[in-house]
């Protein structure tokens, strides 16, 4: 588990396998990432269940906040989904733009948006569509966007940069994202930062908050804002498989925080002259 091109294999590899279970065997599985807890019955995601437009089928259990609660969708909007799987949040927010409005999720697993587009059509949504595509080169013309959404998805990308880069791009001036994520404080210990499965569980591949928050900050957004924040805790039981015990106690005696935030940025309404943001 070196390099980028290996580290999205396996995650487009694992999220395949994820698209065929259901949502009750992701939750036990940690952000899908495999069978890894007998102790919870979930450590990441929140309820779904009572947002309007929310229906079981798209709902694969994955995500670690509600980023569409805090969205500000409006009427009308065009709104894009990073990493939308079964098309889960897509729904959630084509309820709140209404019928004037449009919903782009972007997925780069086959699977998922055959997944996605099976939904989509069970609910005779034609101003929803799903586009297979990496999302540090969405396949969204720039300046279409005036929401970016995503639950749980940037820490899966190696670089996560770039990925707010072409936010930045396929943002309207003025538009804003609201993205939940895993984060870190502290350092994780190296059995589990090195490992894949944790990589695709959502934890190895988290960086530490103050970095994520600088780099929003380093592509020009502003009115940077946490809309909330939890703390994550990984069962023993998953910890066992990493750690003996003496860095197992270690690591609960330690610093190190994990951590699902929702975060909203907001692309300037006016940009520099020769920015190519306008």
């Amino acid at each position: 588990m070196t390099t980028e091109t290996q580290l999205k294999e396996i995650v487009k590899q694992k999220y395949s396998e994820i698209a065929l279970q259901d949502k009750e065997t992701n939750q036990s599985s940690c952000c899908g990432a495999g069978g890894c807890s007998t102790e919870v019955y979930n450590i990441m995601s929140d309820d779904y269940t009572n947002l309007k437009g929310y229906n079981s089928d798209a709902d694969l259990g994955l995500g670690c906040g509600l980023p569409t609660q805090f969205a500000k969708i409006r009427p009308g909007d065009t709104v894009i989904d990073l990493g939308s799987g079964a098309g889960n949040d897509c729904f959630i927010a084509v309820a709140e733009t209404g019928p004037t409005g449009k919903v782009i999720g972007i997925d780069f697993t086959p699977a998922m948006i055959d997944k996605a587009r099976t939904n989509a059509e069970k609910r005779g949504l034609n101003n929803v569509e799903f586009r297979q595509g990496d999302i540090e080169h969405m396949p969204v013309t720039a300046n279409t966007a005036d929401v970016v959404v995503s639950n749980c998805v940037l820490n899966l990308v190696p670089n996560k940069d770039g990925v707010f880069k072409d936010i930045f791009r396929v943002l309207k001036a003025g538009g804003h994202f609201s993205i939940s994520d895993v984060v870190l404080v502290g350092n994780l210990p190296d059995a589990l930062r090195k490992d894949a499965e944790m990589y695709a569980g959502c934890v190895s591949g988290a960086i530490q908050k103050e970095v994520y928050l600088e780099l929003i900050q380093q592509n020009g957004f502003e009115h940077i804002t946490v809309q909330k924040e939890k703390a994550i805790s990984i069962p023993d039981d998953i910890l066992k498989n990493y750690l003996n015990e003496q860095e197992l106690a270690d690591f609960k005696q330690g610093n190190t925080g994990i951590f699902s935030i929702t975060v909203f940025a907001q692309k300037p309404s006016c940009c520099a002259p020769g920015s190519g943001c306008c």
